[in-house]
């Protein structure tokens, strides 16, 4: 292998980094917002069509989902996220080549790892049901996205090593429409049409994951033929100084992607650990059937879950967009540039996670009325859980940060900190809050793990947190000012309306977002917060708002 240090580094200046992360955050924040609103979206008529049985259904789908999404993570092995880091560091030494050629054997190995997972996922869905015959067709369902999702994720990876978000975004949107689409059509047949029963729509259900894939794949190979020409020129006219042999490639892949893969499992072990625990402890301290247990099993593990999600997929488009930028200025050895990225990336999160999370607890209400039908018990729940999202969605952040800047082995350590501490509190916290204990022991756990990742980050680079104090004070102003304003609206809407219908619901829900995101907004852009956060765009916006600068 030869040198390294031979190649030149290409020199990227602090305000095209920023430039590049916000419109990659943008590309991505696009595709995740779009595609887990529409995987929320389909809950509404997807809960009426299963009628009486929604709540043991959405139990049974979330039982799957955390199995197959713990495997799915095994599967792709961390790669693409490898793969995007890695291509990243290439490139931003000009050596194109040797990112083509991890591309390639990553193929190899998202292929091989798909395939074992899928194997043992299929035969041995009957142990991973622990006891419940239903699971057992679901998770087989999911065996064919298992085996394909991989060698899709993979090209992701290679297309944002590029900072080329446009790809991932699209193909992310078009994978949930996809699978949206066969959802409520196979639903709809089973139940409406044929009669059938609701496990069978369930199953059909969940193996519409491969039907979105197939879709997600047909977008990305367009994306990767339309772009071929241009990766041809980066090609030929890279320094070609590095050689590296085909073993050491996969060596890296796997050495690189392995970290990934647990710290990218997190959110799936966690709900995990809820699945095999939630029962035998509720079995302990109460008296509650197994359908009474799985309905309120389903109020926090799927359909809290499912909102919260879509707040914290913000999250994950920053994570995703970070990793390449470190990497490259890691690459470079720019430690200023890793601190000043690492404030940035901060900063959008609280910018954009903060009202986020107030204001989907602010109008918990409605937005579950909307989704699941009237319940008190789970709007107390997507409340509660809307704050828990803030912990996670920072992990996501953080940790992708710890891993763009190739500091695996301690994401590794204060993530297993953390893990540990949820494994000891959380009987003890079923015990005492029951249904709220799962999530009180993530909140707690997570709270630990950023802790240490951030103390981690501060004592190497030095974050300049009394600098971004004064905003994030300013932010965490606003964002309260916008709960107040939404769940003002709220309260007072429901004084005259019926808390129990949807109708009543959307009547109630669009001005309370509307006002308290128009609150959130004109603070952000009337104390100029927004053009320090997002450059000097946001005065166009406050030109053609005619606000006074």
């Amino acid at each position: 292998m030869a040198k390294e240090q031979s190649s030149t580094p290409k020199t990227v200046s602090k305000k095209d980094a920023e430039n590049k992360m916000l419109s990659g955050s943008a590309w991505m924040t696009a595709g995740s917002i779009f595609s887990r609103i529409l995987g929320a979206i389909y809950i509404i008529p997807w809960v009426t069509w299963i009628g009486t049985y929604s709540n043991q259904a959405n139990a049974l789908f979330a039982k799957g989902y955390n199995i197959y999404s713990f495997f799915l993570m095994a599967a792709t092995a961390g790669v693409p996220s490898a793969i995007s880091k890695l291509v990243a560091h290439y490139n931003a030494l000009n050596e194109y080549g040797v990112g083509k050629k991890l591309y390639q054997h990553g193929v190899y190995v998202s292929a091989f790892t798909g395939l074992v997972c899928a194997t043992i996922l299929y035969f041995g869905a009957g142990f991973f049901a622990a006891g419940d015959p239903d699971v057992v067709p679901v998770l087989k369902s999911l065996t064919l996205a298992v085996l394909v999702i991989p060698t899709m994720s993979l090209t992701r990876g290679f297309f944002q090593g590029y900072q080329n978000m446009a790809p991932s975004a699209i193909s992310q949107f078009v994978e949930q429409l996809f699978r949206v689409i066969y959802m409520l059509a196979s639903t709809f047949f089973i139940m409406k049409v044929m009669h059938g029963r609701w496990q069978a729509a369930v199953t059909q259900s969940t193996f519409a994951a491969f039907i979105g894939a197939i879709g997600s794949i047909l977008i990305l190979g367009y994306y990767y033929t339309r772009t071929s020409r241009k990766r041809r020129e980066l090609v030929a006219n890279s320094n070609n100084e590095i050689e590296v042999s085909s073993w050491t490639l996969i060596s890296n892949i796997i050495k690189q992607a392995i970290p990934f893969i647990i710290i990218g499992a997190a959110t799936s072990i966690l709900q995990l650990i809820d699945q095999y625990t939630f029962f035998p402890a509720m079995g302990q301290v109460t008296k509650l059937s197994s359908s009474e247990l799985n309905t309120l099993y389903a109020l926090f593990s799927f359909n809290a879950n499912k909102l919260i999600m879509i707040v914290i997929s913000l999250a994950s488009a920053l994570a995703v967009t970070v990793i390449p930028l470190l990497s490259g200025a890691r690459a470079r050895n720019d430690k200023a540039g890793i601190r000043a990225q690492i404030a940035n990336v901060l900063m959008l999160f609280y910018f954009v996670m903060m009202p986020a999370s107030l204001g989907l607890a602010a109008v918990s209400q409605p937005i579950y009325t909307i989704f699941y039908r009237y319940s008190a018990a789970g709007t107390n729940i997507l409340v509660f859980n809307a704050f828990i999202g803030i912990f996670l969605g920072l992990l996501t952040v953080v940790s992708a940060v710890m891993q763009g800047i190739s500091e695996n082995g301690k994401t590794l350590k204060y993530l297993g900190i953390g893990l540990a501490v949820k494994m000891i509190i959380q009987f003890p916290a079923i015990w005492v809050f029951q249904t709220m204990g799962p999530l009180i022991a993530t909140g707690i756990s997570m709270t630990i793990t950023n802790y240490l990742i951030i103390h981690s980050l501060n004592v190497e680079f030095q974050l300049p947190f009394k600098q971004m104090s004064k905003s994030t004070n300013q932010i965490l102003l606003y964002s309260i000012l916008t709960y107040i304003v939404a769940k003002l609206v709220v309260s007072g809407l429901y004084l005259f309306l019926s808390p129990y219908g949807r109708i009543a619901a959307f009547v109630v829900i669009i001005p309370a977002v509307v006002l308290g995101a128009g609150v959130y907004v004109y603070l952000m852009l009337k104390s100029h917060l927004a053009d320090a956060l997002l450059g000097s765009r946001v005065d166009g916006i406050r030109r053609r708002l005619h606000m006074k600068g």
